[in-house]
């Protein structure tokens, strides 16, 4: 991975939460749109795999919504099954986000994942010299939400507030980073915050951007 400095989005304070599965609440309209449009390597990926996101956040949970161009057939599991967490999503269609809640140790981090299918996985990650560990077992008590209309595909993550997410304060600042896989090969990783490594990989929390709590 190469020194590129870390961007910065914005979580928007909301008075009320945002109902379950609201993907057209006015309120994302006033959030900062998130732009994701490059590849994991840093290169520019093609329109149809572009996305936006938008994230709110109240004092129940943090809200995100991704809004994603979808030109080609959706590569989903057949059978999906909602009431438990399915591993091995990332190998199919998804949106991600990646939150380190303290910023001295952003290789502490969660990583959060919101399917077409409204399928969804949550670890906890802790990522060390000798490798990646992962807790399986964690529960954060995410939902999530999806549409397909046409050529758009809308994904909400909704994560409440817990002894492992906590409340943020407005002006806090976490490391975060937001995904995209879509297709097939190694062309289907996008990334906000591109990791620039040799091979596509996410967990690269060095790359990881700024989430400031507005």
């Amino acid at each position: 991975m190469t020194n590129h400095p870390p961007g910065e989005i914005e979580a928007l304070w909301i008075a009320s939460d945002i109902r379950g599965g609201d993907l057209e609440d006015p309120r994302w309209n006033s959030a900062t749109p998130i732009a994701i449009t490059r590849r994991w390597s840093g290169e520019d990926a093609p329109p149809g795999h572009l996305a936006e996101a938008r994230i709110l956040w109240s004092a129940q949970a943090l809200c995100i919504r991704f809004v994603c161009r979808q030109e080609e057939p959706l590569l989903v599991h057949p059978n999906p099954q909602l009431g438990k967490k399915t591993l091995g999503l990332w190998d199919r269609d998804v949106c991600e986000i990646f939150i380190a809640p303290d910023p001295k140790t952003p290789e502490l981090y969660f990583e959060f994942e919101a399917a077409p299918t409204g399928e969804w996985v949550d670890l906890g990650i802790h990522l060390t010299p000798h490798g990646r560990e992962t807790d399986w077992e964690f529960y954060s008590g995410m939902t999530t939400a999806a549409l397909v209309a046409g050529e758009e595909l809308t994904i909400m993550l909704r994560i409440p507030w817990s002894a492992s997410i906590p409340k943020p304060q407005r002006g806090d600042a976490w490391r975060a980073n937001l995904f995209r896989c879509v297709g097939t090969g190694n062309e289907r990783y996008l990334a906000w915050q591109p990791t620039y490594t040799a091979e596509p990989n996410f967990h690269v929390p060095q790359a990881f951007g700024w989430l400031k709590f507005v």
